[in-house]
């Protein structure tokens, strides 16, 4: 006996066999249960989501023998003709072939005529948007007037080039995407059917390639099921869709997460032994990640997805919210910009090390900052135009020597010194110092900037205020209803000042006054930018 494809094999023969889809499986099977039956139906739908699958079972529930219902008894001659693909009175056609007028001319001549066996004669026009213009009008007649003994199944991928006096006679049905971790299920229900052996993070790894469609999901499992003789493993299936292993992709992660750029490369190494699709090695990254951080903040989702919940907590745990966010928003350009690099490999190698070294700042934990290194003298003729030297520029206090506190009201002065950067820095620069007591920071904080405001952040705050100040604070913030001072809004009026400056100047311009009188000329507004001063 030959072998006969997992997609035919286990092609759904009634509606319960369906996977997802309740949303259409609903609204059919109370039409069919309440013999509300309609002259045209149209599924719509990418690729592989059960559109001519649903039409065929539904040309079951019109001819069975046992009566129209939504539970055809798969048993009598009309559904065993069905199921086979010799039922007469079910006329399947492929549009994409049959686009000329003379065609579908030919084939509504006997629509007239009764069933030669069945209780109704089906049309079933699977793409039916590449009919003709020509051919929609010949159609659309019957469609309007159609004898009672005619049923019309039409199915799409693209309803938008259906004309709208077609679309307004059809019963339609739109199919969405299979979720994955449907995908996944069915594909285990049926490996354990076959007596397949089989790993778990194989099956998502096909659901995901599958991209929604449970016929391409099929179509991949035979394929693995091939490429691993016999059984289906992740590495088998990662090595066939040029993907990475789950295992090897969180080792990755792990090392990013623990600064360890020698253990990332090393995993970069092994990955290109393998020769991935780096594209698609990106994109389980950036899968990764979200699973990352919902394992942060929804755990329980991961279980329904059919994830290692143990596994990924444990790597979330090392890892900032923060470090997450900037992690995925890395990976997310990596891919998008993939087609610019010469070597994909260099791509995912460049989003990496950008990984480790663009992590926020984490207080104690972050690795020490190598010095710049130290300026040659200017020559004699250039020191007096030089600039004075700024506080920032100025040397740091010896380790044991703790600086000295600052002016109650000079909060810039000291958030200049901090050693803060990303969200935390964003953070304190909205703030107002209300003073320094002891050991003790006080803080005023805008209600409207309120949402900044995290316990990871106000510890990184501390910390880096302890470690300037030499001895541990105490963070004290208040919230305020009024409008603060704030570097951030010092900063806000400053560059409001200097670009009403540049406006003004060019407006003023005696030039650009010339132009505009000589050639009509407009200043377009928003292109005006202040000259960034000299440091």
């Amino acid at each position: 006996m030959s072998y006969q494809v997992l997609a035919r094999k286990w092609r759904p023969a009634t509606f319960d066999e369906i996977v997802g889809q309740e949303h259409v499986l609903r609204a059919m099977i109370n039409a069919l249960d309440n013999q509300r039956l309609h002259h045209a139906y149209l599924f719509t739908g990418t690729r592989g989501v059960g559109k001519t699958t649903l039409a065929r079972i539904l040309a079951k529930c019109f001819n069975c023998e046992a009566g129209v219902s939504s539970k055809p008894c798969g048993q009598c001659q009309a559904c065993t003709e069905i199921a086979e693909g010799r039922f007469v009175d079910l006329i399947e056609v492929d549009a994409a072939s049959r686009t000329k007028v003379d065609d579908t001319r030919e084939l509504l001549d006997n629509v007239q005529y009764a069933p030669a066996s069945g209780r109704f004669k089906v049309y079933l026009i699977d793409e039916v948007h590449m009919l003709s213009t020509h051919s929609f009008n010949a159609l659309l007649k019957t469609l309007e007037e159609p004898p009672a003994h005619v049923k019309f199944l039409l199915a799409t991928t693209d309803p938008q080039k259906l004309p709208v006096t077609v679309l307004s006679r059809c019963l339609q049905f739109n199919l969405k995407r299979v979720p994955e971790d449907l995908i996944a299920g069915h594909l285990r229900k049926i490996l354990e059917a076959e007596s397949v052996a089989f790993e778990q993070p194989a099956l998502r790894h096909l659901a995901h390639a599958a991209e929604g469609s449970l016929r391409d999901a099929l179509s991949l499992l035979d394929q693995g099921i091939a490429f691993g003789d016999g059984q289906v493993t992740e590495a088998d299936i990662g090595q066939m869709l040029g993907s990475i292993s789950r295992t090897h992709l969180n080792r990755m992660v792990l090392a990013v997460a623990e600064g360890d750029s020698e253990a990332v490369m090393q995993c970069v190494d092994e990955l290109a032994a393998l020769s991935p699709d780096y594209d698609a090695v990106l994109a389980s990254l950036i899968t990764l990640l979200h699973d990352l951080a919902l394992a942060q903040h929804i755990p329980g989702s991961l279980e329904m997805h059919g994830l290692d919940v143990h596994e990924l907590s444990g790597i979330a745990a090392k890892m900032s919210p923060e470090d997450i966010q900037l992690y995925y928003e890395i990976a997310v350009r990596a891919r998008r910009d993939l087609s610019l690099i010469p070597d994909p490999r260099h791509a995912l190698e460049m989003a990496l090390l950008r990984m480790l070294a663009f992590r926020p700042a984490s207080g104690g934990d972050e690795p020490p900052r190598r010095p710049p290194p130290s300026k040659p003298s200017s020559p004699p003729g250039r020191q007096a135009s030089a600039a004075p030297a700024t506080a920032s520029a100025a040397p740091p206090p010896p380790a044991s020597a703790p600086a000295s506190p600052p002016a109650t009201d000079d909060w810039e002065g000291l958030l200049a010194s901090l050693s803060l950067s990303g969200m935390a820095r964003a953070f304190a620069s909205h703030c107002a110092l209300e003073g320094i007591d002891g050991d003790t920071v006080s803080l005023t904080l805008e209600k409207r900037h309120e949402s900044l405001k995290t316990d990871s952040i106000v510890n990184k705050l501390s910390r880096a205020l302890s470690d300037h100040l030499g001895h541990p604070v105490k963070l004290r913030l208040r919230i305020s209803e009024a409008s603060l001072s704030s570097p951030a809004e010092k900063q806000r009026a400053e560059n409001e000042r200097r670009q009403l400056e540049a406006e003004a100047a060019i407006a003023a311009d005696p030039v650009v006054g010339e132009i505009q009188k000589q050639f009509g000329a407009d200043i377009i507004p928003g292109s005006i930018k202040p000259v960034q001063e000299s440091l």
